[in-house]
């Protein structure tokens, strides 16, 4: 297996590429600033200089991966097209390329509630709008996926249990970025992950589950 990480520079990517790397999986990450990422990525990732929006140079980015895990998402900003281009544009040139490879499994981090239209998150540019387009077209694309959607993120780890549940099923809760990454990593070795939509959240009551059985719970 070898790893392609979109978004790995950001504060979800960089810990999927150190999950990745403590499981010995070798990374390749897309990154536009080969120097910002080389201070924030551990240094036997290989660095591919690229971006989403290119879709040209995405073939020969992808090298010789085998699954790809998309971090990708628009930070917030005044440009009212960035979750249009990032989070869905961005996603769909990454998905085509995917499938031109033969790439045996996508990975892709949503968002908790992107199929609520009446959701605050949608006061900024659309942006569940557009992460659910996305998903729409990873669904439809004929890849091997897992759509990963977490609660609201925080930046510390904890010992609280993943919770996780059907597609519109969750709606409210945070998670931990570090056990979102550990989803999206487990989501590559468990064959009950597969083609699945994952809402994920952490609670301290909840009961601590294997990754196996958390991911045989979701139909």
């Amino acid at each position: 297996m070898k790893a392609f990480v979109a978004g790995a520079t950001g504060e979800t990517g960089r810990r999927i590429v150190q999950e990745l790397m403590a499981r010995n999986i070798p990374v390749r990450a897309l990154v536009r600033d080969v120097e910002k990422a080389r201070s924030i990525l551990p240094g036997e990732v290989e660095l591919v200089k690229g971006d989403v929006l290119d879709q040209q140079s995405l073939a020969a980015a992808l090298g010789d991966s085998t699954v790809v895990l998309s971090a990708t998402g628009a930070k917030p900003s005044f440009d009212p097209t960035g979750p249009y281009k990032v989070d869905y544009e961005g996603n769909k040139n990454l998905v085509d390329a995917a499938k031109a490879k033969g790439i045996e499994h996508f990975v892709m981090v949503s968002s908790l509630a992107a199929s609520q239209f009446f959701h605050p998150l949608n006061l900024f540019w659309l942006i569940l709008v557009w992460k659910k387009q996305a998903e729409e077209y990873v669904q439809k694309s004929g890849l091997t996926y897992t759509i990963v959607r977490p609660g609201g993120l925080k930046n510390e780890d904890n010992t609280d249990s993943i919770v996780m549940q059907n597609a519109d099923t969750l709606f409210d809760g945070s998670i931990p970025r570090q056990k979102v990454a550990q989803v999206c990593i487990e989501a590559l070795f468990e064959p009950a992950a597969r083609n699945k939509i994952v809402e994920v959240v952490a609670k301290p009551e909840a009961a601590s589950k294997s990754f196996g059985e958390l991911f045989a719970g979701v139909v």
